[in-house]
């Protein structure tokens, strides 16, 4: 694998033979001296063959961590990363600084578009009880993998899936106005810049990375909608791009939303843009509207 230009070759095998034998990596350290099985071996050599080639190595295990919770991940949804922790963490704030309490039986209806594993709908119903999550995404496979794992976490009953684009689906079963959050993490890559990722990303789902020209077109159409489904003074979340956030938080600020902010992650890197639906008319949703119904 060093050879082959991977940049962690040692943790990774460690990964892989944890893997293959079942057992948990640091079990490879305490139980040093233990005998590796032939049948594992076979099993070890051959991810090691797939992973030498870029393969990611969640998609060797079928598993990666979030938010302190496995996930399983497959070829079909983009692999979890940890920068997107932050927009789950600022999403989860938000629900919790709210001035009004629910009452009994009461839940925060909570978009997550674009959901692919489905890591940030069942982050946010695993870590505020309260809320409702309604994932979206376009593709049929990645909600079959979104909905395994709101079952191995135990917030099958939280989570509704659906199948289409952005928020859609859920405008056209009436969520107008009703909804507290949206979180987002679409495409964000611009086309012409796919070429040149990393070998590793290259085996991830080109829909799932591919944000068009300037990298914010599906978040251009995203914001009009999000502004039909939040209640006033709901809040978008974005996960973005390096250079991005100016330009989003400028097609906010310009749709009239308010308390735009951009967010570094932890490496000092632009990664989160959020705003606020506005209370008055004239906003976001009724602008939207008026050009719809002029249409």
């Amino acid at each position: 694998m060093k050879k082959q230009g991977i940049n962690s070759p040692r943790l990774d095998a460690e990964v892989l033979l944890a893997s293959a034998w079942g057992r948990e990596r640091a079990d490879l350290l305490i139980f040093s001296e233990d005998q590796v099985p032939k049948e594992v071996q076979r099993v070890f050599y051959d991810l090691l063959e797939q992973r030498s080639k870029g393969i990611p190595v969640a998609y060797l295990t079928g598993e990666k961590e979030f938010m302190s919770l496995a996930f399983y991940v497959n070829f079909d949804v983009l692999i979890p990363r940890p920068e997107t922790e932050l927009l789950v963490e600022r999403v989860l704030e938000f629900l919790a600084k709210l001035d009004k309490p629910l009452k009994g039986g009461e839940e925060h209806l909570v978009a997550d578009v674009g959901t692919g594993s489905g890591a940030v709908a069942v982050s946010l119903a695993y870590y505020n009880p309260q809320v409702k999550a309604l994932a979206v995404d376009i593709s049929h496979k990645a909600l079959k993998t979104a909905a395994s794992n709101a079952e191995r976490h135990g917030v099958k009953g939280r989570v509704r899936f659906l199948q289409g684009d952005l928020i859609s689906p859920l405008l056209e079963q009436g969520y107008i106005g009703m909804g507290t959050a949206v979180a987002a993490n679409l495409p964000y890559i611009p086309t012409a810049d796919l070429p040149g990722l990393p070998i590793d990303v290259q085996y991830e789902p080109k829909n799932a990375l591919d944000g068009g020209k300037d990298g914010l077109e599906h978040y251009s159409r995203l914001i009009p909608q999000a502004g039909l489904f939040l209640a006033p003074g709901g809040l978008l979340a974005c996960e973005i791009g390096v250079g991005q956030g100016e330009v989003l938080a400028g097609l906010l600020e310009e749709g009239g939303w308010n308390r735009v902010e951009v967010l570094n992650d932890y490496a000092g890197r632009e990664r989160v843009v959020t705003a606020v639906k506005q209370d008055r008319s004239g906003g976001p949703t009724s602008s939207f509207l008026n050009k719809l119904y002029s249409e």
